[in-house]
């Protein structure tokens, strides 16, 4: 059509100045839109992975969202600058960070009651971003980027919370009030990182409460790997009640490592005169979340795994390790290998 509407006016000015002047206008507003494009490509833009937990999905969900937004803010400003943390950016408040975002997407949402996965995607507007940096670029400053990492980088510790009470032995199901709990509880220090499953369909076709309680080495290592880990805890606490009252909880916790028992404590707690049920319940979960992160700082060792492959009986074993002054303590699942005259090592 262009053709021959050029062709029928040839050699006519008149008609001629505003089509040429009409297709430079196109011509220059085709540039500045493919200008605009690349100004607003993935350059600034970055994909991060949200987890949070609240006291109601919607405030997981708003916690995820902020946090999300810092953290692909800094992914950004590495990316530009070229040389990760060679760039500082100065401390801005979470508002300061949401008037930067142009738009985002979210993709693979998973909630709970109280906890929110997705996937964010966040476009920052460039302009913004440009000025940030240049502003930054002299004067450097420090860096909030969120909580620290787990030690090493370290992947999650898996938690299923089994509770047993006059009612049957539940995982998944609801009313799980110690599951509930762990969702509640406080934050986790840096050097471990405690995840809930959500309980969803693939959850629940994975394990359940009995599998759990038994230690299916299977069920175990899947809920694990499907969740980000590589270990799974499972938290049993049976209800100590008088009458309607819960006045106390046992506790077994073991610890899997790809499906294998690798530790195993328990541990008794009293519900305080008067205390509120939910309240000893997240008591409960803060203990023994402060307990798993007290033995990984005590005992760094407990993230390896030492397999020994001896043919013959564990006398002969120990017999053999004795002359390399080892020694080994335990009975089957768990054994613990020391230096002769250690205690405590493992």
């Amino acid at each position: 059509m262009g053709l021959p509407l050029v062709s029928a006016i040839t050699g006519n000015q008149a008609l001629w100045r505003p089509v040429g002047g009409l297709l430079l206008l196109l011509s220059v507003m085709v540039q500045a839109g493919l200008a605009r494009a690349e100004d607003q490509g993935e350059g600034y833009s970055a994909t991060v992975r949200v987890d949070a937990t609240g006291d109601s999905v919607a405030a997981a969900r708003e916690l995820a969202r902020v946090d999300g937004q810092r953290r692909a803010l800094v992914l950004v400003i590495d990316r530009l600058s070229g040389t990760p943390d060679s760039l500082k950016l100065p401390k801005l408040d979470d508002k300061a960070i949401t008037d930067m975002v142009e738009s985002f997407e979210v993709a693979n949402e998973r909630m709970s009651a109280v906890r929110y996965l997705a996937d964010y995607t966040f476009h920052f507007r460039p302009s913004k971003v440009r000025r940030l940096v240049h502003s930054t670029e002299s004067a450097p400053a420090e860096v909030n980027s969120g909580p620290p990492a787990a030690e090493g980088g370290g992947k999650p510790l898996i938690i299923l919370p089994v509770y047993k009470d006059s009612g049957g032995t539940v995982l998944w199901d609801d009313p799980n009030a110690w599951r509930e709990a762990w969702g509640r509880r406080s934050a986790d220090s840096g050097l471990i990182r405690l995840t809930i499953p959500l309980g969803d369909a693939s959850d629940l076709s994975i394990i359940d409460a009995g599998r759990a309680e038994a230690g299916n080495p299977d069920a175990l290592t899947a809920i694990a790997r499907r969740n980000g880990g590589d270990e799974a805890i499972v938290a049993v606490a049976t209800a100590r009640r008088d009458g309607d009252n819960l006045v106390g909880l046992e506790l077994s916790i073991k610890r899997y490592r790809s499906g294998r028992l690798v530790d195993t404590h328990g541990t008794t707690l009293d519900a305080y005169p008067g205390e509120d049920t939910r309240d000893f319940l997240k008591r409960a979960a803060d203990t023994i979340s402060g307990e798993i992160a007290s033995n990984s700082k005590k005992n760094p060792s407990a993230s390896y795994e030492i397999r020994i492959k001896y043919v013959g009986s564990s006398d002969q074993l120990r017999s053999s390790l004795a002359e390399v002054d080892l020694g080994l303590d335990g009975t089957d699942p768990i054994w613990r290998l020391q230096l002769s005259g250690a205690t405590g090592a493992r």
